[in-house]
């Protein structure tokens, strides 16, 4: 209730993204609308197996809600997640890669099936012999993340863990990949869309004023990249390397990279959100 006075948003990873991923968007709706401001979903998805081609419900709920409150969502273009290993989440219905692990650091990058196989032991058993640790869940399917990502009300949003020794490639490519691979190779969206997915939409429904639009008087936030060339690189065996095709950013105003490498300039701020957020949503 505290938000309503400061114009802000609720903003919320869902209770759950699993089988109950409707009931829980119906639970942020109610919330947001008691409170009487906006609602982001980060990010929507519909994860495990026994969810994949659910994406047209989730779309549906979102445009209801649409119709008479400020909602939106962000999505990050990979049909994987990453998080810490959870025990709940420990399946052989997909693919589970392990990022890192506190005791046994040795087996960050391995699948826990080829683990588990090495120790003679359980799925489950080898994810307990590793904790704390953290995993990228192949739980999704391609087409719902494709559905997600061309909705309207839809953001693009990273998710990247920079402090993860074998972070998800996301980190280094997700909006690379949603300009090369999705907008120009698969033909998803125009690149105007793309563009506007991970800059004016995201400035607007955050209340980053003066951010995300090349007009006279903002903040020069440029990037300078080659729609022909430009592709993410990171993957999923090799996920820290940078794109191809970008060859200058601009943060506010300085140039900060060129040639394929960070220059050392550095004059990034904090943004403060300014204004009452309910502005910055636009309806269906």
């Amino acid at each position: 209730e505290e938000l309503t006075a400061y114009g802000a948003v609720y903003t919320t990873h869902l209770r759950s993204e699993f089988e109950p991923v409707l009931e829980a968007m119906d639970e942020a709706f109610l919330i947001g609308r008691h409170a009487q401001v906006p609602v982001i979903i980060s990010h929507l998805k519909c994860a495990g197996a026994g969810n994949w081609g659910r994406s047209p419900q989730l779309l549906a709920a979102l445009e209801q809600a649409a119709k008479t409150h400020p909602v939106g969502c962000d999505c990050y273009p990979y049909a994987a997640s990453s998080s810490t290993l959870d025990l709940k989440q420990v399946t052989d219905a997909f693919r589970i890669t392990i990022t890192w692990s506190t005791p046994h650091p040795e087996m960050g990058g391995r699948d826990l099936q080829a683990i588990a196989a090495e120790w003679d032991v359980s799925l489950m058993d080898a994810a307990r012999r590793l904790q704390p640790a953290g995993a990228v869940y192949y739980g999704m399917d391609e087409a719902d993340v494709r559905r997600i990502l061309a909705h309207p009300l839809s953001m693009v949003g990273s998710d990247g863990l920079p402090e993860d020794p074998f972070p998800h490639p996301r980190l280094w490519g997700a909006f690379p990949r949603v300009l090369g691979h999705f907008s120009r190779d698969v033909g998803l969206f125009p690149l105007h869309t793309a563009v506007h997915k991970m800059t004016g939409l995201s400035a607007a429904r955050f209340g980053l004023s003066e951010r995300g639009e090349i007009r006279v008087g903002h903040w020069a936030d440029l990037v300078l990249f080659d729609p022909l060339r430009v592709r993410d690189v990171a993957d999923f065996e090799a996920p820290q390397q940078a794109a191809q095709g970008i060859d200058g950013v601009w943060v506010n105003g300085v140039l900060s990279y060129c040639d394929g490498q960070p220059n050392g300039q550095r004059p990034g701020r904090f943004l403060a959100r300014s204004g009452d957020l309910r502005g910055g949503f636009s309806t269906l």
